[in-house]
């Protein structure tokens, strides 16, 4: 063997050894030699695993970009006993998430800071690191959502370690699990947080409390999972491990030492570079903007058409100084965060007010029941402003709060008496979270960068305050200009939500509205690069509703020549000028209008996608089974509602896949 590849050959074979265990798929197997070209064993196969601490997530990350922060903490709590060694006298939990957008982590991570205050020492982990075995002498708390039915990408090792679970190997182990989801996924709500449950049980684990749930619909996660916390889960875990349910006040804020000395240092999150190429609105006046961006992606940083692109924001000045004014702090204030509890704020260091309220937290995240009686507390008993917020803190809470989509900065604005410590401000604000969008090009094109479309939400607050709500992520964006940076990350999409292996022979139905023509763009633009290249394609149609056929109709040039290339035939819906696009106002009284055509090509094997909000989600999916109602009764076969649904659910994600945001 030459000397580059036995160089080669020990780099791969260190690479999977540092991350995997390996173990024989057949502990019978007796070596028998093979020659062909070279000797090799016949029959012999491996089955690998990843290491503990390890999950698919962070393993991708560090093969190009090293350790990341959480994998490097991680390392550091494996021993769980180290946990109660450090002189404290706080009990061990360990709190496990599964989490692709970083909502069950923010939960997580809220849990554990919760338990500092009553005597728990609680790690925070992926699931994925748990698999293989968790502790029997604490609580185990699961905190996890599904996708399309699916476990989230850094836990799915765990629930195959759940599955292949024999008799009772959990018996001993207490538990909990909490599960995060959409309704309008009713199919498969909460289905993996019922499976992790189930498994539990029936391998002969304690639930030491019953399954909590949150409806990310009612636009409430935060408050239902504190409800969750204080009424089912607490009191679970007092009487199954003993001790009293009492809150202390010894951790109940954080230690915020105040300096206005020294400047503000860069903070670093854990995520990746890419480049700003192009920047530019879509859309013309009197709508609303849609704009597109183009990043160079870092090296090694590769995507398929149909994937997201999970963007870290920075929360808006507007916003941050509102924060800075509300407390009276000037804007270059630097302070020393010290926490006894778990926090994702950087601590013990000095760091500026200015960009913790920017880069770390969530400003914008509706009130918690909790956040408000917290800021009762600080206002005179029995005076008005305590009184109305006692009522906003309960039969008030979802109509005024939830439903308009209040802050605990709003609240502090509209009751200036309120005398809240900022460090108990910074306390009660989630982390800030990734946001995923739709890629909206295809690799073909070019690998080394990809495109994003979408809508700036900048509105008028919903609170009825005269103030301006506006969208994190998307203002972020839309700030960003040619030369700029930004931390990014490629998440792949359901396997689903891609073009078929067999472009050929699969003819392809899309249907989107706004934005939502995003994944469509990359869809389309790889079908026309493909044509140019030779290769002879199925049918495709696409139908786009938008406000109207001129300021509103995005990438008119670029669809208008690969409908004459044939990679794709374009369907307009125009709610604002019905008249110009057959009489149709939404995509759904198009595809109706359409549905001859469009029942040929499903017939002919057609896979259908939908990228849209809920609203345009339900109604396609409503017209594609009257759509089949139809057909069946004009072919004498009359079909029951029931007998709708099982055909809808039998080609749901096999051939009728879709992208549904908020």
């Amino acid at each position: 063997m030459a000397p580059f590849a036995w160089q080669e050959a020990l780099l791969a074979t260190t690479l999977l050894l540092q991350n995997f265990n390996f173990q024989l798929d057949d502990p019978s197997y007796k070596l028998v030699i093979k020659q062909t070209l070279t000797l090799k064993p016949k029959d012999f196969y491996m089955r690998a695993t990843l290491r503990h601490g390890k999950d698919v997530v962070h393993l991708e990350r560090s093969l190009y970009s090293g350790p990341s922060l959480e994998e490097k903490k991680a390392s550091e709590i494996k021993d769980i006993d180290k946990r109660t060694s450090n002189g404290t006298s706080k009990k061990p939990m360990s709190v496990l998430y599964g989490s692709n957008t970083g909502t069950c982590e923010a939960l997580a991570q809220s849990l554990a800071t919760a338990a500092a205050s009553r005597g728990y020492d609680a790690r925070v982990a992926t699931l994925d690191s748990a698999a293989g075995g968790v502790p029997k002498e604490e609580p185990i708390i699961v905190v996890t959502a599904s996708y399309e039915g699916e476990p989230p990408d850094n836990a799915a090792q765990f629930v195959q370690w759940l599955k292949s679970l024999q008799g009772d190997n959990l018996k001993g182990i207490r538990y909990a699990v909490f599960g995060c989801g959409h309704r309008d996924w009713q199919a498969t709500f909460q289905k993996i947080p019922k499976l992790i449950d189930t498994l539990f049980e029936e391998r002969g684990a304690t639930r030491i409390a019953t399954r909590g749930y949150a409806d990310a619909a009612a636009g409430d996660m935060f408050n239902d999972f504190d409800g969750w916390e204080d009424k089912t889960l607490w009191p679970g875990i007092e009487t199954a491990f003993g001790g009293s349910n009492k809150v202390s006040d010894e951790t109940s804020g954080l230690d915020v030492e105040i300096t206005t000395q020294t400047r503000p240092s860069n903070l670093r999150q854990d995520v990746h570079t890419a480049i700003v190429l192009d920047a530019k609105c879509l859309t013309g006046d009197g709508v609303p903007p849609k704009r597109h961006i183009q990043f160079k992606l870092p090296t090694d940083m590769s995507y398929k058409a149909g994937d997201y692109l999970a963007v870290l924001p920075l929360n808006m000045s507007k916003n941050v100084r509102r924060v800075i004014k509300r407390f009276g702090l000037p804007w270059d204030a630097m302070m020393t965060i010290k926490s006894k509890r778990s926090t994702q704020l950087p601590t013990d260091g000095p760091i500026s007010i200015f960009d913790v309220l920017a880069s770390y937290v969530e400003l914008s995240q509706p009130a918690t029941v909790k956040n408000i009686i917290a800021i009762s507390r600080t206002v005179p008993a029995d005076s008005p402003e305590h009184i109305e917020l006692k009522r906003l803190a309960a039969d008030a809470f979802s109509s005024e709060i939830t439903a308009k989509r209040v802050s605990p900065l709003d609240l502090l604005e509209r009751f200036p008496t309120a005398n809240l410590p900022f460090g108990e401000f910074l306390a009660m604000l989630p982390p800030l979270r990734i946001r995923q969008y739709s890629i909206s090009s295809s690799p073909l094109a070019d690998p080394t960068s990809c495109t994003l479309t979408w809508s700036v939400l900048d509105q008028e607050s919903t609170a009825g305050d005269g103030k301006r709500f506006f969208g994190v992520a998307s203002n972020y964006l839309s700030h960003l200009e040619k030369g700029e940076q930004a931390q990014v990350a490629v998440k792949p999409s359901h396997q689903s939500f891609h073009l078929p292996l067999s472009t050929e022979n699969t003819p392809l139905v899309m249907l989107c509205a706004g934005t939502g023509i995003a994944p469509f763009r990359g869809f389309v633009q790889e079908r026309a690069l493909q044509i140019e290249a030779g290769r002879a394609l199925a049918p495709a149609v696409l139908f786009i509703g938008c406000r109207n056929s001129t300021t509103d109709r995005v990438y008119i040039e670029e669809f208008d020549h690969w409908e004459k290339l044939g990679a794709v035939t374009v369907k307009y819906a125009y709610s604002r000028e019905a008249d110009k696009s057959e009489g149709c106002k939404y995509v759904q009284d198009r595809l109706w209008k359409e549905r001859k055509e469009v029942t040929d090509l499903f017939d002919q094997g057609a896979k259908v996608f939908v990228c849209g909000n809920g609203v345009v989600g339900k109604a396609v999916e409503e017209c594609a089974k009257k759509m089949y109602k139809e057909k069946a009764q004009a072919n004498g076969k009359v079909k029951t509602e029931v007998e709708v649904e099982d055909w809808f659910r039998g080609i749901r994600n096999e051939r009728f896949a879709s992208d549904v945001f908020a």
